[in-house]
């Protein structure tokens, strides 16, 4: 007699683990945070991109959702950018549109400094 494993639920517990992991995957989740995009006109599409900085309506500052101070962020981003090539260095910028530069103009030499690819999150304007 010969000895086998049941392969019979091998493929519904892959499925399972992937749709498991598939979830849990979200890397960027801010929808808990409240913020208001500024406006503009004449917008181009930012791409994608896995690093995400807010400001929110508190002033509060956020890279992909978690809590973080200027000081550490620069250090952050440019670990998670890595070895990247350039036009996979996008760091999306959400800033809340109250906010004033005192407030958001370290953030941007922060990114700069990490060698992140700075996209402004706005919303276009409608007449």
């Amino acid at each position: 007699m010969r000895a086998d494993v049941p392969s019979m639920a091998m493929g519904d517990i892959a499925f399972n683990l992937l749709i498991f992991f598939v979830i849990l995957a979200r890397a960027q989740d801010d929808s808990h945070l409240k913020w208001q995009p500024a406006m503009a006109g004449n917008l181009e599409s930012a791409g994608h991109s896995r690093i995400s900085v807010l400001i929110d309506v508190n002033g509060e500052l956020y890279l992909n959702g978690q809590q973080i101070g200027v000081s550490g962020l620069a250090g952050s981003i440019e670990e998670m950018l890595g070895q990247k090539p350039a036009g996979e260095r996008i760091v999306l910028l959400k800033v809340h549109d109250e906010t004033v530069a005192q407030r958001f103009e370290p953030v941007i030499e922060a990114i700069s400094e990490a060698g992140g690819d700075l996209v402004h999150i706005v919303e276009e304007k409608r007449e």
